[in-house]
């Protein structure tokens, strides 16, 4: 089930009916306050979030869903008319996976819904080994993140770009790379999109995103070592 919360009546209507056609079933909310009483009773498999909302708009939303443990992982995408790089880079700094402005296409919803749910699936299925890494410590079967034995919640796209790092320990990682692996497609030169869930994910991390090495010029690799991780480019 995907959920939907979007107060113009039109665009809900069409986007669920979209992804309802295409074996996605989807269910639209008008208010958040219809969208919180429905996530008690169902968890979604992705939320998709306009910005410009009643009662709260959307990026409170989605900082309060990624303080939830029960719904921290659930991918997001964030649907907007608000389409400035800043807006963009402050809605993945709150925790989006992807971000879609309108107008868009139905088709390119189709395919970066789809793009989405696959990597949520894939996550799902994965009986990868734990990983140990100084006082960082990772499950990818069990979705488990801790350093020093406390537990970190992270989204689900940090998530993946830990896991590939340190599926790739010591190897430098570019930016296209964990678009293609990450997002499942690239973005047309939204190499920042990397950048930001980069910072986010050593800040979460404390200590241990020191391990995430920034390789200007190419990207990005983790290594346990001493020393700061330097700045995202």
């Amino acid at each position: 089930m995907i959920y939907f919360v979007e107060d113009d009546n039109s665009i809900r209507e069409l986007v669920t009916y979209t992804l309802s056609s295409a074996g996605m079933p989807a269910e639209g909310f008008e208010k958040p306050s219809l969208f919180w009483s429905a996530l008690e009773k169902q968890l979604p498999e992705l939320i998709l979030l306009d910005i410009m909302l009643p009662e709260e708009d959307g990026l409170s939303i989605l900082r309060k869903l990624r303080t939830r443990a029960d719904t921290n992982s659930i991918p997001v995408m964030m649907l907007t008319a608000k389409s400035s790089e800043y807006e963009k880079v402050i809605g993945l700094d709150a925790g989006a996976d992807d971000y879609l402005p309108k107008p868009f296409g139905m088709m390119e919803l189709i395919a970066r819904v789809r793009a989405l749910l696959r990597r949520t699936q894939k996550s799902a299925e994965s009986e990868i080994q734990s990983y140990q890494l100084g006082s960082l410590y990772v499950s990818p079967e069990k979705h488990i993140v801790q350093v020093n034995g406390n537990e970190i919640l992270l989204t689900f796209k940090e998530f993946e770009m830990l896991c590939l790092l340190l599926k790739n320990k010591d190897i430098v990682l570019t930016r296209e790379q964990f678009l293609n692996s990450v997002w499942g497609y690239s973005f047309d030169g939204e190499n920042r999109t990397v950048d930001v869930h980069i910072r986010t994910l050593r800040q979460k991390l404390g200590t241990a995103g020191n391990y995430i090495k920034t390789i200007r010029g190419i990207g990005y690799k983790i290594e346990e070592s001493s020393g700061d991780a330097g700045n995202a480019e």
